[in-house]
């Protein structure tokens, strides 16, 4: 209900702000707090009218309230031009009175604690690669390869079992609460890998910081997706990446000592518990996803939310986004069979395709051959390839969060997989081209660096950045969660067979097939992914799922 104020209006006025355009049809009557999602401040004459959120829902594009005063409503990106024309024909601006958002900069602790979960994800992966062979020789499994195996892929089990599971619960508990839930079997997970002496301990320690991970893997970009303000929500959830590869970076760090204390690779695993339990003590004082707190119906927790991440300046305005996409419907939360319906299903296949791409790429075998690829240049050491390798892959995850907001997430998939398809080749034709042989070790050098660098612009961050924006609020947890089972499943299928395939087939010829699966990715994104940028969540949604 609006509220009388006691400035008196008169004649007709047109308001419009940018693309939303706002009507007052009355005669001589006592003005009124009319209802938008800004405030400002129309002059004419001594007449001044002040606007306050919060009180009259639009989201049924027109809304009629008493008095006679009449407001038509439809939606846009950007608002930020405000003019007032009088019934003379006069253009007038119309002041601001309030900011339109707090520095963007309040969601930032809050992204690096969810953070920490990334950093954890990439460090679990990477701490086994150098703690391997040392730990075999202490657990007594020194030539048994199967059982090496085992220890390693077992997370990669874990994870996919994670990845589904995180879905649900984050659908169910809120985003916060499943981090902190996340946290038990990332903690339990690392002091039974640290403390193990038997494989099996070993492997039941791997399979629960797998399941760790899995979570994480897919409500780290969720709820960083969610939180971000629209116009550096690429930049934020570009960092997902980043953390990803400093996890792998300090893994590799910490694996330094082991040359000098065998024994060190217990430390590896039990460091893992620290942000661990950061993570879980963080999420305890960051709030809740206001996306999230609207499906539940839960306004006042939802408005709060809303004033920590942006400030009571914005709170109005995207309330009013969340009423205009539909959140508060009566529609029940999706089911996992709702992803596989015809409404729904186009845009999830989406999400799995590009994880499937991102695999079938050959990222991992990339750098598992590194090592051996700059052993042919006469770079002996491993440390040295690797650190190379993770150095490339932080650095262009960095360029790639400046880019992200201006480039736009389908630019950067199409350069980095044209880009990692050119790399491909080049690394081929390195190992088959005699008259490249004088040069084969500098090229394959080369080759490994630039494709690297071509992943972490665009394929290695975007996938997990995109799906969370492209799916719909009710489906939203649980799709992102089936494209991460597909990245985890396909990563441990590959991993299981791709030494068979080199073996029978040669690596030349097999990264000659990479290459052609990049060049399919950038055909298949060309037809079937939208651009995101500079759009808000629920601009997206109602694009794209204009039924929901």
């Amino acid at each position: 209900m609006m509220q009388a104020s006691t400035h008196l209006v008169r004649g007709n006025f047109g308001i419009e702000i940018s693309k939303r355009r706002v009507f007052l049809c009355f005669g001589e009557v006592k003005q009124r707090c009319l209802t938008l999602n800004r405030n400002f401040c129309i002059r004419s004459g001594s007449t001044c009218s002040g606007s306050r959120s919060g009180d009259v829902s639009m989201g049924a594009g027109l809304v009629r309230a008493k008095n006679g005063i009449e407001i038509a409503v439809r939606p846009s990106v950007k608002t930020r031009s405000i003019k007032a024309q009088a019934s003379g024909g006069d253009i007038e601006d119309l002041t601001p009175i309030n900011p339109q958002a707090k520095s963007s900069g309040a969601v930032l602790p809050f992204v690096g604690v969810a953070c920490l979960g990334a950093m954890l994800f990439g460090y679990h992966l990477g701490v086994v690669n150098g703690a391997l062979e040392y730990l075999s020789k202490d657990l007594g499994i020194p030539e048994n390869t199967v059982m090496q195996g085992w220890i390693v892929s077992t997370l990669l089990a874990g994870a996919t079992v994670g990845s589904f599971t995180g879905g649900t619960l984050a659908d169910k508990f809120g985003r916060t609460r499943t981090f902190q839930l996340d946290a038990i079997p990332l903690i339990i997970g690392a002091f039974f890998t640290a403390t193990a002496q038997t494989v099996q301990t070993m492997i039941i320690g791997r399979f629960l910081a797998g399941i760790g991970i899995g979570i994480s893997s897919a409500i780290v970009p969720l709820y960083i997706s969610e939180i971000s303000p629209t116009e550096i929500r690429g930049a934020l959830g570009s960092i997902n990446q980043l953390f990803i590869c400093i996890g792998i970076l300090a893994a590799l760090v910490a694996g330094l000592p082991l040359a000098g204390n065998p024994l060190w690779w217990r430390t590896m695993f039990g460091v893992a518990i620290v942000p661990a339990i950061l993570l879980a003590v963080g999420m305890a004082f960051s709030p809740e996803s206001p996306r999230w707190l609207f499906q539940q119906g839960k306004i006042p927790e939802a408005e709060k939310a809303i004033r920590t991440l942006y400030g009571k300046e914005r709170v109005a305005e995207v309330m009013y986004e969340l009423r205009t996409a539909g959140q508060g419907s009566t529609e029940q939360e999706a089911g996992w069979f709702d992803l596989f319906s015809s409404r729904y299903w186009k845009v999830v296949s989406v999400g799995a395709a590009l994880f499937l791409f991102q695999q079938l790429a050959g990222i991992n075998a990339v750098v598992y051959y590194s090592t051996a690829v700059f052993r042919s240049a006469g770079i002996a050491s491993d440390v040295a390839a690797s650190a190379l390798v993770g150095a490339s892959n932080v650095f262009g995850s960095a360029i790639a969060s400046s880019l992200m907001d201006r480039q736009g997430r389908k630019s950067l998939l199409m350069t980095s997989f044209s880009g990692m398809a050119a790399s491909m080749l080049l690394l081929s034709l390195s190992f088959t081209w005699k008259v490249l042989a004088p040069y084969s070790g500098t090229l394959a050098v080369v080759g490994t660096v630039l494709y690297v660098l071509s992943f972490s612009l665009g394929a290695g961050p975007v996938p997990a950045l995109l799906l969370p924006e492209i799916f719909a609020s009710r489906i939203r947890a649980k799709a992102v969660a089936l494209s991460l089972g597909t990245h985890w499943i396909s990563n441990f299928v590959i991993g299981l067979y791709f030494l068979s395939v080199v073996n029978k087939f040669g690596i030349s010829s097999v990264y000659l097939g990479f290459a052609g699966v990049c060049a399919l990715a950038v055909l298949y994104i060309a037809g079937n992914v939208v651009e995101t940028k500079g759009r808000s969540l629920e601009e997206i949604e109602l694009a794209l799922n204009p039924t929901t």
